[in-house]
């Protein structure tokens, strides 16, 4: 018996399924890179980087950390945010316009206040503030974290974690954490030439390697009066 139905020699090659673009740039963002780059050699332009994300999702990370101020990039893209077009020059002084349809969103652990003024603050519609995450959720990302590693991570091994950072020590719980101490363990058994596993030894290590001697907190036998440190995260819609 014959089925009827679409086949794969009748397709139009000129569709082929696709997802939206992601771009993530960080501290090594500039304002060059949102421009224009023409390579005189080949004859051709290097689209900016929110022209690769066109209709879909641009992330500027670590936002007010670049080598250019925050004023300066905000001022390029007051006209975008605005009325949703952009204008790029070319090599020979031509400009054009494009539209500008993606989401942007400015990711800091920064204070919002300090970077920009209340002028910008009205451009950004959505403002999320994220905050450190309890017990449970600490443990279910560290686990995550730990078990693509091949690492098992038990409540033992969690209740060390909280003893050196809560209670000999004052440091709130922060989603950055697991990572960085997952990484500390594999990297000391690699040293040693041991197959990736968790100890007191190594995971106290690992903490050591966290925060220096002198930091905020270190010593402390109470995390009580401490604020729970955010990331503050404005988006674009």
């Amino acid at each position: 018996m014959v089925r009827a139905g679409l086949r794969r020699e009748e397709f139009d090659g000129r569709w082929v399924p696709c997802e939206r673009p992601v771009v993530i740039t960080g501290g090594e963002l500039t304002l060059e890179m949102l421009d224009l780059s023409y390579n005189s050699n080949a004859r051709y332009y290097e689209a900016p980087l929110h022209v690769k994300a066109s209709n879909g999702t641009f992330i500027i990370d670590d936002f007010g950390r670049q080598l250019v101020s925050p004023e300066e990039l905000l001022n390029r893209w007051i006209v975008p945010l605005e009325s949703r077009i952009d204008f790029l020059k070319l090599h020979t002084g031509k400009s054009f316009q494009l539209p500008f349809d993606e989401l942007v969103i400015f990711s800091t652990n920064l204070s919002p206040d300090d970077l920009m003024d209340p002028a910008f603050l009205r451009r950004i519609p959505y403002k999320l503030e994220t905050i450190g995450p309890n017990k449970e959720q600490y443990f279910e990302i560290f686990k995550a974290v730990a078990g693509a590693r091949g690492l098992e991570m038990t409540r033992e091994i969690l209740d060390i974690v909280i003893e050196e950072l809560q209670v000999k020590n004052s440091f709130e719980l922060a989603c950055y954490q697991p990572k960085f101490i997952v990484d500390q363990v594999v990297s000391a058994c690699k040293y040693t030439g041991e197959p990736p596993h968790f100890t007191v030894e190594l995971v106290i290590d690992a903490l050591k390697n966290l925060y220096t001697s002198d930091a905020a907190g270190t010593g402390a036998t109470s995390a009580k009066s401490l604020k729970p440190r955010s990331e503050n995260v404005a988006a674009i819609g």
